[in-house]
């Protein structure tokens, strides 16, 4: 808050009054209080004598410690301590000057004990009263409470009590909390702050009703999405508006303030319970070391730029083909992180001449391959691009990781790899294959990591369905019953980190993806959360699986295995082997196919490499590679119950 220059100085100069006239009454009131209100004449002098040099040193020291800075009305604990640390200091430097001045000859012990405990309890007194005068009376006069926003807390624990507290120190929000709710019975019938608790969530629909309540605030950042599900459907009940904190990961190492509140979005009812990272095993690879990222200015990698660039690493070099994106990244990276030191590379992992250039110049000790296409029926019309780019890309990346000595390998994978059903699957299946078979020949630690669908990436389901809803409908989806895993962008950048922490060479790691999802519930709930009705306002569409997809996906072939790791929500598969030579020899002739733009040759060594790679149709040669006046075909693929994972890890 910014005051005019004579504003402040006017304030300086009250507070100092008040602090001189503070300091003085103690003194008094300690004598006072040693003579029983009967001060001896001889006493009255030695208080004079003693005020003018007290009143110094303890201006200076209350000066020097900050006490005459801060506004009263916000008063904490803080500040209680450092009153409590500055008259304790101010008290032993006056007691010094006696006994040097005077001896201590004729001064009473239990006054200077006492002006010192006086002096704080009235310090403290003083700033107390006036923050409960502001937040109890002082905003009434100057606003009806008509016109007072009503607000219920939902969850009575620290965050809610942040919330409450700031509320009613700021009359400007206009905000008037009728109370909180809350399931801890321990809880239940207690005020925090002068605002009662009214009960658990069943109490919810009516106490919004009997309180004219405008809007509740879920004060849970450790809700799980199921829980918030639960608050979200009473409020609707209710007919009131709701929001939310943002969850413990985004609070940490921050206060709870108002401006955090924000409206509930689809994170928020999908939300899995919080990670616990194990810091020090992270830190142990990545921090002070040389970390590239392939892909870096994708959803995925961009993320895990992000995490990387917490744990300090020495240089963190930032490769990807598209140059917009990398220089937004940059620019971010560079404000959010000004220590760290950042390349970037603009080039394509298929280039070797380049990729060998980038680690030889660099040296990195750790690389995150997170550059791939990923669109399923996208890849389904380029299987070459698939090839070139997923397979052989990879390959480039993998291969420069062993020439020069690169300690740690991570690549991102997909659930998609699992019984592929898609070209986009199987090249990353094919992927997965070459790096575990590399890692068998090499000192570096190739690992990958395997997850599913990440909400909000580039492409993804989210903002589409975003889009078409603002666009007024309908919102389409492929087939009522097609079930996805979800995970956040930053939780699954944190489970690669942490997996790449733990791979020895040639794992897969699992990351718990938690229960699947049914894309209609998604957008029925995207379309609610707008502030829509399904099927009334905004209606939903079927329009048919797309060419590769399955109603349900997977993520553990048969025959994987699965070993659960030291951290809960990662697990390893078992390494697929295979003969060196020959795998080199399929990929080989792979690429050659892709130079040729071979489409049908590409398909079948695809199958050859993944046997498990299942096509639900044969892809038609473009047009524009094979046969000019045939537009290429590709069929609707047929939903498939019988693609319900055997194998899935929630089942």
């Amino acid at each position: 808050m910014y005051y005019p220059r004579m504003v402040r100085e006017k304030r300086f100069w009250r507070i100092l009054l008040f602090k001189v006239c503070l300091i003085a009454f103690s003194l008094l009131l300690a004598f006072l209080l040693r003579f029983d209100f009967s001060i001896p004449s001889a006493d009255w002098r030695l208080f004079a004598q003693l005020l003018a040099p007290l009143l110094m040193i303890k201006i200076a020291v209350f000066w020097k410690m900050g006490l005459n800075h801060g506004w009263w009305r916000y008063v904490s604990i803080a500040d209680v301590i450092e009153i409590f640390k500055a008259n304790v200091f101010a008290s032993a430097l006056f007691v010094l000057y006696v006994a040097f001045s005077r001896g201590m000859t004729g001064i009473p012990r239990s006054v200077l004990l006492l002006d010192g405990l006086l002096c704080f309890l009235l310090g403290c007194g003083v700033r107390l009263v006036t923050r409960a005068y502001r937040e109890n009376y002082f905003p009434m006069p100057t606003m009806q409470e008509n016109n007072l926003k009503r607000v219920l807390v939902v969850g009575a624990g620290s965050a809610g009590q942040a919330i409450v507290r700031e509320m009613r120190q700021n009359p400007s929000l206009a905000i008037s909390v009728v109370g909180f709710i809350d399931d801890d019975p321990e809880k239940q019938e207690q005020h925090f702050h002068g605002v009662p608790v009214l009960g658990g969530q069943e109490n919810l629909d009516p106490v919004c009703r009997e309180r004219g309540v405008a809007e509740v605030i879920i004060a849970i950042p450790s809700a799980t999405g199921k829980q918030v599900r639960s608050i979200v459907d009473r409020c609707r009940q209710a007919g009131v508006t709701f929001k939310t904190l943002p969850g413990v990961g985004d609070l940490i190492g921050g206060n709870v303030t108002v401006q955090q509140i924000k409206d509930v979005d689809l994170d928020d009812l999908l939300g899995r319970e919080p990670i616990t990272l194990d810091i020090e095993r992270i830190k142990s690879y990545l921090q002070g070391k040389r970390i590239l990222v392939t892909g870096a200015a994708g959803s995925i990698g961009s993320e895990i730029c992000r995490q990387v660039a917490r744990f300090n690493p020495d240089k963190l070099i930032l490769l990807d083909v598209a140059e917009t994106p990398l220089f937004f990244l940059e620019r971010e990276l560079a404000e959010r992180f000004p220590a760290l030191h950042l390349a970037t590379v603009i080039g394509d992992i298929r280039a070797r001449t380049l990729l060998n250039a980038t680690f030889d110049e660099f040296l990195p000790e750790v690389v995150f391959h997170a550059a791939a296409y990923k669109h399923v029926p996208m890849m389904e019309a380029n299987p070459e691009a698939a090839a070139n780019n997923n397979v052989r890309g990879t390959r480039v990346v993998a291969d420069a990781a062993h020439q020069f000595g690169v300690k740690h390998f991570v690549m991102i994978s997909t659930d998609k790899a699992v019984n592929p059903t898609n070209i986009m699957g199987a090249s990353k299946r094919a992927a997965e294959l070459y790096v575990q078979n590399l890692a068998r020949r090499s000192t570096t630690n190739y690992v990958t990591v395997r997850f599913g669908n990440v909400l909000g990436s580039n492409g993804s389901v989210i903002p589409i369905f975003r889009q078409q809803i603002k666009r007024g409908g309908p919102v389409t989806v492929t087939h009522p019953e097609v079930i996805r895993y979800f995970m956040t962008i930053p939780e699954a950048a944190q489970l690669v980190l942490q997996a790449g922490s733990m791979g020895k060479g040639g794992e897969i790691f699992l990351l718990d993806m938690g229960e699947p999802v049914k894309i209609l519930t998604l957008a029925e709930e995207m379309i609610r959360l707008s502030g829509f009705r399904p099927y009334e306002d905004i209606d939903i569409s079927f329009t048919g699986l797309r060419p590769g997809e399955k109603l349900y996906e997977e993520l553990l072939l048969a025959g994987e295995g699965i070993r659960p790791t030291c951290h809960a929500k990662i697990m390893v598969a078992q390494a697929t082997l295979r003969e060196w030579y020959t795998l080199n020899r399929q990929l080989d002739e792979l690429y050659r196919a892709t130079q040729r733009a071979d489409t049908g040759r590409i398909v079948s060594l695809i199958e050859e490499i993944v046997p498990e790679y299942c096509c639900q149709r044969k892809p038609v040669v473009l047009a524009s590679k094979k046969n000019p006046e045939q537009p290429a075909v590709f069929p609707t693929a047929k939903p498939d119950s019988a693609a319900h994972p055997a194998f899935m890890l929630n089942p």
